[in-house]
């Protein structure tokens, strides 16, 4: 798991790279990648942290050598579902602005 390599989308095979949400992935732009991978408050970046803690377990890395694995099509639901999670997060967190912009 730390061989960085393994993390490449290349070593998925061609039907990652052949994927419709991969090549959406592909086609954003650098910024709009980044403004949406990096939450803005403290509220959301630990409600980010809570939803993968209790999705990957709550383990202490420094106690335990953690090593996840699973299929490809267990991994595509899993960043679907944390995807889903991200969008939510980010309603939450506009409403959230919006009713601060009110008072």
């Amino acid at each position: 798991m730390n061989n960085i390599s393994n993390r490449n989308p290349e070593n998925f095979g061609s039907e990652a790279v052949n994927n419709n949400l991969w090549q959406y992935i592909k086609s954003l732009n650098p910024e709009t990648l980044a403004q949406l991978s990096k939450p803005t408050s403290p509220e959301i970046l630990q409600a980010i942290e809570r939803t993968v803690v209790s999705m990957l377990g709550n383990l202490p890395s420094e106690d335990f050598d953690i090593e996840i694995t699973t299929s490809r099509e267990h991994l595509g639901m899993l960043l679907a579902s944390a995807m889903m999670n991200g969008y939510f997060l980010h309603n939450v967190q506009q409403r959230l602005q919006f009713e601060k912009s009110l008072q």
